[in-house]
């Protein structure tokens, strides 16, 4: 049996990652994939239990390296126990986001710093990456609007934070794209979800060969 695929949706607050993320794995199971649908943090118990605790902390919260640390621990356990397991089986896995995630939101708005982040990594999932990473960049209005409508008045204590820090999150995600293309799509997600589901399949066609989906 043929090893599976393993692709990545990056990108700030409200760029629709979760519902592309969603339509791609429906589209690849019309083709007969078998398909796992994940998210970080999360995927797996222990994860999904550190998942509580980096968008509800206690206390006073968690600093830039603790907050690092809980990311990588859950990672890693998510790697280990679903993510490689399902691409050695042959499945593949759409992951709302992974590293990438880590380095813009720690490593570069939390100034932690990018070596430092990759580093975690390497220790925690041996450096495990995406066959292709999506990355959906979207206008503000339209951000805007999709925020309201899935916090409302409310965010967690990672989507929170002040518009500055949301800023360097976007751009060191575009910046990774631009450093890395060949393992970084970008993708406008302005337009309907079906206008950006079309680009995400798109982007995706020459990871299932000549006619893509």
């Amino acid at each position: 049996m043929s090893k599976g695929k393993f692709i990545a949706l990056e990108g700030g607050e409200g760029m629709g990652k979760s519902t592309q993320g969603r339509l791609l794995a429906d589209a690849l199971r019309d083709r007969g994939l078998s398909v796992e649908l994940t998210r970080e943090p999360g995927g797996t118990p222990g994860a999904e239990a550190i998942r509580n605790l980096l968008l509800h902390p206690p206390g006073e919260g968690w600093g830039p390296q603790a907050e690092a640390l809980l990311f990588a621990a859950a990672r890693s356990d998510h790697v280990a126990r679903l993510i490689t397991p399902a691409v050695e089986r042959g499945a593949w896995v759409i992951c709302d986001r992974f590293l990438d995630s880590s380095r813009a939101y720690q490593g570069i708005a939390g100034e932690l710093g990018d070596e430092k982040v990759k580093q975690l990594h390497a220790i925690g999932s041996d450096g495990l990456l995406p066959d292709l990473t999506l990355v959906i960049e979207a206008s503000g209005h339209d951000v805007s609007d999709r925020l309201r409508q899935r916090d409302g008045d409310t965010s967690d204590a990672i989507g929170g934070r002040d518009a500055d820090y949301h800023a360097r999150v976007n751009r060191a995600f575009s910046d990774f794209a631009e450093a890395e293309p060949e393992r970084f799509a970008l993708i406008d997600g302005n337009g309907t979800i079906e206008e950006v589901h079309t680009r995400v399949l798109e982007a995706v066609a020459p990871l299932l060969g000549e006619g893509g989906i």
